[in-house]
């Protein structure tokens, strides 16, 4: 307990992981004077964010009043009532009734008999009463954590001051664990203990991304991302249970190997598994099966030989280790750490029994398979064999992670001398690993493959699978090619697959698509020599899109003999396969219709495959399309679902991050999407990416334009057009940076420059039909027209190129040069209005762009504000409000809260707030009664 000064500002702790909205509604709640109960599973971070909302929250307080009860203090009464009112009750104690005073003397001391039985409207009096002395004083802010394990007494007269402390200055902010159910009868008793309107906050679990933060925070950064995927599965997402593995795998020298438990420390086990002791023997061995299927079930369990599986179920459920559900026959923990726990805590030998069991129970054979090796001992090459073919089944299925395990078994389970040897294996799981998404187990296995193996096609695809993994940090990996070179000798298909890689390398690393185009062209000659088609496809797919991305015009012809006959499945649906150098042809070519089904379909594959990377790529790829069709919410859904997905895996995080800032700059936040670019610029000049360079420069030269930052997006667009010159990129379609460009241009004054980019920039989108590109040109160079002072000309320009681009379905583009055309109102009338524009944004979604054009003038510039007799100017100046001013406005004067009104127009309680205040300063009022006043005042002329 503590009592602290009201002080100005607030101190922000150190952010929490994953908390961000959490936090956010919690601050709203209390900001306005209202309570918060922060409630959740134990070890979910309930205590952290108490703390964080107390440490901001206690300097806006005259008094802070703290209590934290535990377990074993809770049969004490009013313990938890000393803890609060201890050190506070004398300063306010003359201010009580002398029946009070004594019955709360007694309670907080020990000092005499008092009870709730005896005393108890006294007691509950004299709390409420020491509660409103305090709240006289200044503001009263109540923190409890733990509200769980306070002691009877002390909730029940927490709870009834609370009910009655009206519009008193006291806020509560508790904290409290609750189980698996949000609404369960705990929750509803601990609401009782707080004021009738508190805010219930469930902490949930955090994502694999934002466990993987955690950990890395924490000093486990060090951490295989399959570890941490692990990690995440086992603790369920609790930050607790996640740290404490990664600490147990931290300080283990051996990582657990395939199929073996992750190390569950001590103290986890003693948290999740002292409920075991009330079960029998049979039915922790029942439990342990359970927990060593995948996808257990009661005749799983009968067919694995526990005969009474129903009833210890039954007998586990009630202890709460089991989840059942009448609708369900699946057997599911509460927890996935309980189920880890158990499979820990056993010996090998139990283990092996359980598996032993499930090898002929399952009827799944990849899950018999898997449960065979997991029983045998040693090596045996029927059980690799048997594991090798359920791998290829896995794969089949469209699960390479599975596969890639099952890989790993069979390689352990092979003796030496065998053929295929364990490298064969290793290598193969290796690959599948790469087209799961895990990186770095890919690469690890990689390199052990290098050090044992000595065909040349093996260390060959070894060192692909070391590039690969790599992904765009080439420069970290430039010594393998010359090795790679050396391994593949004279053979033209290993040679193929070499220069393949060589290809990328001089895209991504050296940044000459020239160059590129030819290694790609050598490596589908050699791997046609070779009979190789597979590569031959992966090349002629690769060089289509370098010369799409030149501007080359054998382009279409490339990408005609990629799709001919025969076709492989996998590199028809490959992020650089044919299928993907199509749909960078088709939305270069203003063909949004097909390309949208071409994306959607190759999506749709990779999803069914499990190629996470390819998933990764087309979720982009879908995104871009939307965006270009002017359908800024789903594009902003898609780039930020590929966003977390690029971030769990650690695949493409540059160009995630670079296009979910286009797509924010045109449906989201701007200030996200300059720190989204900026993320994506640092990535790509971290690993010398010069592609990827240019487009993320181009969305953060985007993102400010959007801002309101002219020069900055001058300077950023300028890096992009040498950048590009030096790549040899002349198709303006690529990076569609140039209008913005020249629109930012003519904002800083050099409306020059700006005509010469749009002439130099249109001879080449003439040249390759780029229709898109040449109205939005013209966007620009109506802008710069209309800065030497050819209005009318600026005018008749702006209305063809929003005509295109309408018709071509570019509904965003379109709307910007509505937006263009009505800041040529002044000077021309009736060429456009905002209210056109924001009816377009709003159509798209275009919440940027939707809040400039609200926030322009509804009057025209010039018209006359004369004041009509008997009108106040304060109810005359409503009507020169901006938009989303007058529609604040409008909503007060229906009495809508704030909050009401931020729902209603799609925007914060925040940015309600700053509306108002400007809205306040305009009118020359002081309130929100004030706004209804002169509404009534309108009303009445």
């Amino acid at each position: 307990m503590g009592r602290e000064s009201e002080k100005p500002g607030r101190a922000r702790p150190t952010p929490l992981v994953g908390r961000e909205d959490l936090l956010a509604g919690a601050r709203d709640q209390l900001d306005r004077g209202g309570s918060v109960l922060v409630h959740g599973p134990a070890g979910i971070g309930k205590s952290a964010v108490l703390r964080a909302l107390a440490a901001e929250h206690a300097a806006t307080a005259h008094t802070v009043l703290r209590c934290s009860a535990t377990e074993s203090e809770s049969h004490l009464p009013f313990l938890a009532l000393a803890d609060l009112l201890g050190l506070v009750a004398a300063d306010v104690a003359d201010r009580l009734p002398a029946a009070q005073r004594t019955a709360l003397e007694s309670a907080l001391t020990g000092r005499g008999e008092s009870t709730l039985e005896r005393d108890g409207l006294a007691l509950r009096l004299a709390v409420l009463s020491t509660l409103r002395a305090l709240a006289a004083r200044g503001p009263v802010l109540i923190v409890a954590d733990d509200l769980q394990w306070l002691d009877p007494a002390s909730t029940e007269l927490l709870g009834f001051a609370a009910r009655r402390l009206g519009d008193m200055p006291i806020r509560m902010l508790c904290a409290a664990r609750t189980g698996s159910d949000p609404r369960g009868p705990e929750h509803d008793r601990f609401l009782r203990a707080t004021p009738p309107d508190t805010l219930a906050v469930r902490v949930g679990p955090l994502s694999r991304a934002q466990t993987a933060e955690l950990l890395a925070r924490r000093g486990f950064g060090a951490l295989p991302r399959s570890t941490v995927r692990d990690i995440h599965r086992t603790s369920g997402g609790n930050p607790l249970f996640a740290l404490e593995l990664g600490r147990a795998l931290a300080e283990n020298p051996v990582p657990p190997g395939p199929g073996e438990p992750l190390p569950v420390p001590t103290s986890l086990r003693a948290l999740v598994l002292n409920r075991l002791e009330a079960l029998s023997a049979e039915a922790r061995r029942t439990l342990l099966v359970a927990s060593a299927g995948a996808r257990p079930t009661t005749a799983l369990l009968h067919a694995a030989g526990r005969e009474n599986a129903e009833a210890e179920i039954a007998r586990a459920a009630a202890l709460g280790l089991l989840v059942t559900d009448r609708d369900s026959p699946g057997v599911r923990f509460t927890h996935p750490l309980i189920s880890a726990a158990l499979y820990a805590e056993a010996d090998p030998e139990e283990r092996r029994s359980a598996h032993a069991a499930l090898s002929t129970a399952a009827s799944d054979p990849i899950e018999r398979a898997r449960h065979l090796a997991l029983a045998t001992e040693g090596t045996d090459p029927r059980v690799a064999e048997r594991l090798g073919e359920a791998a290829a089944a896995a794969r089949e299925r469209g699960a390479p992670s599975v596969a890639a395990g099952l890989g790993l078994l069979a390689a352990r389970h092979t003796p030496p001398d065998a053929e295929p040897g364990p490298s064969v294996w290793r290598l193969q799981a290796a690959e599948d690993a790469l087209i799961a998404g895990e990186t770095d187990l890919a690469r690890d296995l990689a390199r052990q493959v290098l050090a044992d193996a000595s065909a040349p096609a093996e260390r060959v695809r070894a060192w692909i699978v070391v590039i690969e993994s790599a992904g765009h940090a080439l420069g970290e990996v430039d010594a393998a090619y010359p090795q790679a070179l050396a391994d593949a000798g004279e053979d033209p298909r290993l040679l193929a697959l070499v220069h393949y890689q060589l290809a990328w390398r001089a895209t991504i690393y050296e940044g000459d698509f020239a160059e590129a185009r030819q290694e790609a062209a050598r490596a589908a000659s050699l791997a046609e020599r070779a009979g190789d088609r597979r590569t031959e496809l992966m090349a002629l797919a690769f060089q289509a899109q370098a010369e799409t991305l030149m501007g080359h015009p054998d382009a279409p012809a490339t990408i005609k003999r990629a799709m001919r006959e025969p076709q492989d499945p996998r590199v028809a649906c490959d992020h650089n396969g044919v299928g993907a150098a199509r749909f960078r042809w088709l939305i270069m070519s203003d063909r949004l219709a097909e390309a949208r089904t071409t994306i959607s379909a190759l999506l749709r594959e990779v999803r069914r495959r499990g190629m996470v990377e390819s998933e990764v790529h087309f979720l982009r790829g879908l995104a871009e399309t939307e965006l270009r069709a002017g359908h800024c919410a789903r594009a902003l859904d898609l780039a930020r679902e590929s966003l977390r997905l690029a971030r769990d895996t650690g695949i493409g995080q540059a160009a995630a991050a670079m296009f979910t800032s286009l797509a924010e700059a045109a449906g989201g936040d701007v200030e996200r999407a300059g720190a989204l670019a900026r993320e994506a610029v640092s990535r790509a000049e971290d690993h010398g990416d010069q592609v990827y360079l240019s487009r993320a420069l181009g969305a953060l030269g985007h993102a400010q334009l959007v801002a309101g930052d002219a020069a900055g997006a001058v300077r950023s667009l300028r890096r992009v057009r040498d950048l590009e010159e030096q790549l040899g990129v002349t198709d303006p379609a690529r990076g569609r940076w140039h209008g913005d460009l020249a629109e930012a241009l003519v904002r800083v004054g050099e409306p020059a420059e700006a005509q010469r980019l749009v002439d130099v920039t249109r001879v080449r989108a003439s040249a390759l039909g780029r229709e898109s590109v040449l109205a939005v040109l013209d966007r620009a160079e109506a802008l710069a027209r209309a800065a030497r002072g050819d209005v009318d000309g600026a005018v008749r320009q702006l209305s063809s190129a929003r005509d295109r681009l309408g018709r071509l379905g570019y509904g965003l583009e379109e709307a910007r040069a509505v937006y263009a055309l009505a800041g040529l109102r002044g000077r021309r009338p009736g060429a456009a209005s905002y209210e056109e524009a924001a009816r377009l944004f709003r159509r798209c979604r275009a919440v940027p762009w939707l809040r400039q054009a609200e926030a322009q003038p509804v009057a025209e510039p010039g018209t006359p504000t004369a004041v009509r007799a008997g009108v106040s100017p304060g109810a005359e100046a409503l009507g020169g409000l901006a938009a989303t001013e007058r529609q604040v406005a409008a909503l007060v004067m229906e009495g809508a809260t704030n909050r009401e009104i931020a729902a209603r127009l799609f925007i914060s309680v925040k940015t309600v707030e700053a509306t108002l205040t400007r809205v306040y300063r305009k009118l020359g009022i002081r309130s929100r009664v004030d706004i209804v006043r002169l509404a009534a005042a309108r009303r009445a002329e």
